[in-house]
């Protein structure tokens, strides 16, 4: 397992983070012309907790790739067929020549989701571990290139931005009564994660686990590990934005105060308070939150 957290991207700006993110997204679009022309097959898996920010990184990894050439692949609830055949429910999403595919969740679903809730036999997940590590070794030797990120937020993170989702008029639809339940099954849930590292993590196909608690940082640092990692043509030495060269420029204004020079834990803070300000006031207004 690999915790990878650069130190330059810890509360960063949003002005560093868009630009730092600009040069990897080159990058990023570098590997696909490389993967397209030669024809590799990379598959990116993104797993981690409810709301911990694994469709929103996918968002910043293919927001300039060309949409003909990669797919998302967020499957739903199996059929009774599927969670007999788990291996081959996911094999026929891989990528094909020339494609890259990103896993929103993804066959790693049995080792976190379905024990802790109760949705597979202990047989079932018993035989996922046992076989998980060789059946993407073998894919690995035929040339699949396999990166796992792990997305870890604190629960108290993640208690706040599902508080978000609910107030949300936009987003209400994205907490369901299953995330409740996980969230009261928590513990259960890192129990079943730490097996998981402990047991499918290896040299050939680590565990990469990102700190999600800042969203910004955990896509950057995602962005950061494929773009090192991935032996793309033209591959120059990538050094991520030093501490020395960012600029801290968080400031937001609240009720005619203007508040400055803060860390981005602060901004976030005072944000949440300035949406709340803002939704009260179009509810005594009449009006529907903004």
């Amino acid at each position: 397992m690999i915790r990878f957290n650069h130190s330059a991207y810890r509360e960063i700006g949003l002005g560093d983070y868009r630009s730092e993110k600009l040069r990897f997204q080159v990058e990023l679009l570098k590997i696909q012309e490389w993967a397209v022309e030669s024809g590799q097959r990379i598959a990116m898996v993104f797993e981690g907790r409810d709301a911990a920010g694994k469709g929103s990184t996918i968002k910043r990894f293919i927001e300039n790739l060309m949409p003909k050439h990669f797919r998302v692949v967020e499957l739903g609830i199996p059929t009774q067929s599927e969670s007999r055949n788990w291996f081959a429910r996911y094999k026929k999403h891989f990528p094909k020549p020339g494609e890259i595919v990103f896993f929103d969740r993804s066959w790693y679903t049995r080792a976190l989701i379905e024990p802790t809730m109760g949705y597979c036999k202990r047989s079932q997940y018993t035989y996922f571990m046992s076989k998980v590590v060789d059946w993407e070794e073998k894919h690995i030797k035929d040339g699949l290139i396999l990166l796992k990120f792990y997305l870890s937020v604190e629960k108290e993170n993640q208690q706040a931005r599902f508080a978000r989702r609910i107030e949300s008029p936009l987003k209400y639809w994205k907490y369901s009564p299953n995330d409740e339940q996980m969230q009261k099954r928590w513990e259960v849930f890192t129990r079943f994660k730490e097996q998981m590292f402990e047991r499918t993590s290896t040299r050939k196909s680590p565990w990469v686990v990102l700190d999600s608690n800042d969203k910004m940082a955990a896509r950057l640092n995602a962005m950061l590990y494929a773009v090192q990692n991935i032996p793309y043509s033209d591959k120059k030495p990538f050094v991520p934005l030093s501490v020395d060269e960012r600029v801290f420029e968080w400031k937001i204004e609240l009720n005619g105060v203007t508040f400055s020079d803060l860390n981005h834990k602060q901004y976030q803070a005072l944000k949440a308070v300035q949406e709340r300000l803002r939704q009260l006031e179009g509810e005594g207004d009449g009006q529907p939150p903004a």
